[in-house]
């Protein structure tokens, strides 16, 4: 007999929308879980109290995730709740407000069991915060489960909520989703509202969906998307909803693949290759055209994309007293970004447009892309950090996440679905990217192929 936690998040919501099961009753459930279960450094923060009051007062709903638990990353802004961004040296911050992402889930009628673990201000592939336990991957405990949205994809995959939101600004849920057999949603630049904060001038930062099924990554992108009358930019509506696109066929698609790394020179660990080739035979099985194609992005383009992303995190400003409890990697990328100059930083912004420009134009032809999502599975914990030399660090991080971060910087949505795993039983995703606003045809195309190749019923360890 299926427990709770076995059902999808729309089951669930299914469930309270026919009375036949309370958000209440959903909402302890996975408390009980949360706090026997996390032995995957999930949540920094569980808030028993606000869940329970939220789940017994809920008005009548139309979300189909009306009453689901979930979480929200500790990035995010959430009103009365300490929301630390990872770092010691916000320990004890608690907003006033919240934001938007934490309203939209409010609205939708979903319940927060409380805040993810994320690294320092989400700036690493990796998630293991000063002083708490590392998020790890319930398929391997001694493995990473990547970052910057880890604790969010380890508490879905170890069942601990059905669902959650995480963010992405060069691969922070795609990322985490590989390493926790998960599917991993970047929508389009501007899908999502960035208010109140809009701390990200570059645009390539988005939040976005953590799901166990394409259909329930959907569902949340239903639940987040909207703009914002202050926005300073937005993806145009969808047809309908993000969920009704999952049950219409894609046609017959032109996909474009390439397997070369585009941020690093690094070898590809063969399981991601066999990953990627599997993938490729699954789409020709379905009626669709895959095309070999160049790596889109240059060479040039890599310290363009460092430079804003060493300013963007020289932007989580802290107060001079606390900057002695910053992760030596913080303040490595801090440093980096405080000496480029304004002109320099708005030509770097510049180039960097030019070359998403270009790329978005060889990939105009194709309906899809395809590469791997990571260049080797779950890396043991501590095999990418490198406190002693961040420079290394760095280089370490981009090596393992060679393709990610290109559709950020293009904006293109994308998703990382995991189709392999290694015969250690270590997860591995493949990722697909569709043109500018087309998360529908995006999902319409990972729906089918989850259909084809289902990875649903696969648990991991103690689940």
């Amino acid at each position: 007999m299926a427990e709770l936690h076995d059902l999808t998040a729309l089951e669930q919501g299914a469930l309270v929308a026919s009375g036949e099961i309370s958000s209440r009753e959903l909402t302890e459930h996975y408390l009980e879980r949360a706090v026997r279960l996390d032995d995957v450094g999930a949540f920094v923060t569980l808030t028993p109290d606000l869940a329970r009051e939220r789940a017994a007062s809920l008005p009548e709903g139309t979300s189909p995730l009306h009453g689901v638990p979930t979480a929200i990353k500790d990035l995010n802004l959430t009103a009365g709740v300490p929301t630390a961004f990872g770092s010691p040296a916000f320990a004890d911050f608690v907003p006033e407000v919240s934001d938007a992402v934490t309203l939209a889930i409010e609205a939708a009628g979903m319940v927060s069991i409380g805040k993810t673990s994320t690294p320092e201000f989400g700036s690493p592939c990796y998630t293991e915060p000063e002083g708490l336990p590392p998020a790890v991957t319930p398929w391997d405990r001694t493995r990473m489960a990547g970052g910057s949205s880890g604790g969010a994809a380890a508490a879905v995959a170890a069942g601990l909520v059905p669902v959650a939101q995480g963010s992405d600004g060069g691969g922070s849920i795609r990322i985490p989703a590989s390493c926790c057999g998960l599917v991993g949603l970047k929508p389009t630049r501007g899908r999502i509202s960035g208010f109140p904060t809009y701390g990200d001038p570059v645009g390539l930062s988005t939040s976005g969906s953590i799901a166990r099924t394409v259909r329930d990554a959907a569902a949340l992108l239903d639940v987040l998307a909207g703009r914002r009358a202050g926005d300073p930019a937005w993806a145009p509506p969808p047809s309908g909803t993000f969920l009704d696109a999952c049950d219409r066929e894609p046609g017959r698609l032109r996909i474009a693949r390439f397997v070369e790394p585009v941020i690093a020179d690094v070898v590809v660990d063969p399981a991601c290759v066999t990953a990627w080739e599997m993938a490729s035979r699954a789409l020709e099985a379905l009626g669709h055209e895959v095309v070999d194609v160049p790596v889109p992005l240059p060479p040039e383009s890599v310290p363009v994309f460092e430079t804003c992303w060493a300013v963007l995190t020289a932007l989580s400003v802290v107060p001079p007293e606390r900057e002695h409890l910053l992760r030596p990697l913080t303040r490595w990328l801090s440093d980096r970004g405080r000496a480029v100059s304004g002109p320099d930083f708005g030509l770097a912004i510049g180039a960097m447009r030019r070359f998403a420009a270009e790329a978005l134009v060889a990939l105009a032809p194709y309906d899809a892309v395809l590469t791997p999502t990571l260049a080797a599975p779950p890396l043991p914990v501590g095999a990418l950090r490198d406190d002693a030399d961040p420079a290394a660090d760095f280089e370490a991080q981009k090596a393992f996440t060679p393709w990610t971060s290109a559709w950020n910087v293009t904006g293109m949505p994308a998703v990382s679905l995991p189709l392999h795993w290694t015969s250690d039983g270590l997860p591995v995703g493949v990722m697909l990217a569709a043109r500018p606003a087309e998360e529908e045809l995006l999902l319409s195309l990972a729906a089918q192929v989850e259909a084809a190749v289902p990875w649903h019923a696969r648990r991991p360890p103690r689940w």
